[in-house]
């Protein structure tokens, strides 16, 4: 079986991946986005192999973004009244949201005029990871005249990424899961939880 030309452009990447090196491709990236704003557009994806799964195309009317996320738990103000120690609740207080899907719904608020059609995990260093969002405009006539593409202008997928119908948000949501232990997943956990009420 041939290979693809994309297919060989993601060997490279996992390969060199997680050993990121003194003077790499990868340590150099580390350096430059440590340096860029938090929101960062880009011409162009760097991991054009997984862009292109994910929908991407090079041609007008879709956009790509580079993002950083800070790692960890999220900080809160330590209460100044006395309480016991296990209940102080100041640490290991995650946001009960994927990274991927915070990183989605920030770029959604700095380009409003823009729907989310997918990201993807770039780097990390010790404190940061960077993911690249696809957008699409989906009020471009490129985009209005694609069939493959223009169900993203519709009124159902308006705002996506807010309702957690990308990738991202539907992993989170635990919509993947299926069978014995996925009944209450779904529309959501809210709409489960009113059922009985």
């Amino acid at each position: 079986m041939v290979k693809s030309g994309y297919s060989y452009i993601g060997d490279t990447w996992h390969k060199n991946e997680r050993k990121i090196t003194y003077e790499s491709d990868n340590w150099n990236r580390l350096v430059q986005y440590r340096q860029e704003n938090v929101v960062t557009r880009i011409d162009k994806p760097t991991k054009l192999h997984r862009a292109r799964i994910l929908g991407y195309q090079a041609k007008q009317g879709y956009a790509m973004v580079r993002i950083r996320v800070k790692k960890g738990a999220r900080a809160k103000t330590r209460p100044k009244s006395g309480r016991k120690a296990r209940n102080l609740g100041i640490k290991k207080l995650t946001p009960g949201k994927a990274t991927r899907w915070i990183a989605e719904e920030r770029v959604g608020r700095k380009f409003p005029n823009l729907e989310v059609l997918n990201s993807y995990y770039l780097l990390e260093d010790g404190k940061y990871k960077w993911f690249e969002v696809i957008m699409v405009d989906p009020h471009h006539p490129a985009i209005i005249a694609d069939p493959k593409i223009n169900w993203i202008g519709t009124g159902a997928n308006t705002r996506r990424v807010y309702r957690g119908l990308t990738a991202a948000g539907k992993k989170s949501r635990g919509l993947y899961n299926k069978g014995i232990g996925a009944e209450k997943i779904r529309p959501s956990l809210q709409a489960h939880d009113h059922q009985g009420k």
